[in-house]
């Protein structure tokens, strides 16, 4: 029950009162008052369920509140699980690919000496076998940082071993020679390339 309508029932119960004084001044029977009258609420009871109804809306706005901050937290909890988990499987051979790149030196050396040599089938069968280790890489995610002499120099990707004076002008700032072939693993350099810049 409102506030107003309280008041309005005591004025109610007052004139009610007067009244029957006024016919009966003896004395004014509990009887006389109605059931509605005496189910009525006093104002302290009243103002004790408002209170309770606010504190619990409150209490509810809390918890709302709360659940919904878990769930979000829960929901980035899920995304970074995943994403660590998608990082993992992507870079998972890394260390074990690293450990193969020096082989795989040891094949450009093999080729580019065995260029030299009379025995042309060796040579063959040695980049028969560089190419079948490196397209096997490749499908694991390895793959050669294509670079050139005459390329500008990319800190990026390179590793500057050394400056010397360009043999010509146009060389300045840029790839002289390349001393080691750089590699990435699913776009990440898991060796930079070293190389000679011009100066």
């Amino acid at each position: 029950m409102s506030q107003a309508s309280y008041w309005q029932r005591i004025c109610q119960i007052m004139k009610k009162s007067k009244k029957m004084n006024e016919e009966n001044p003896e004395f004014l029977d509990e009887n006389t008052l109605s059931n509605d009258d005496q189910a009525f609420e006093p104002m302290d009871e009243v103002a004790d369920k408002a209170n309770l109804e606010e504190n619990r809306n409150a209490e509810l706005a809390e918890l709302k509140y709360r659940n919904l901050r878990l769930f979000a937290e829960f929901e980035n909890f899920k995304k970074r699980t995943a994403k660590e988990r998608l990082e993992l499987s992507k870079y998972a051979n890394e260390s074990l690919l690293q450990d193969l790149l020096p082989v795989l030196d040891d094949f450009e050396r093999a080729v580019k000496n065995l260029s030299d040599a009379d025995d042309k089938n060796m040579l063959k069968g040695v980049e028969l076998i560089q190419q079948k280790l490196m397209k096997t890489l490749e499908n694991k995610g390895l793959s050669q940082i294509n670079i050139q002499a005459g390329d500008d120099f990319d800190v990026e990707t390179q590793e500057a071993v050394t400056q010397i004076d360009a043999p010509q002008a146009d060389l300045k700032g840029k790839i002289v020679d390349i001393i080691e072939t750089g590699y990435t693993l699913n776009d990440k350099v898991i060796r930079f390339a070293k190389v000679v810049v011009g100066k």
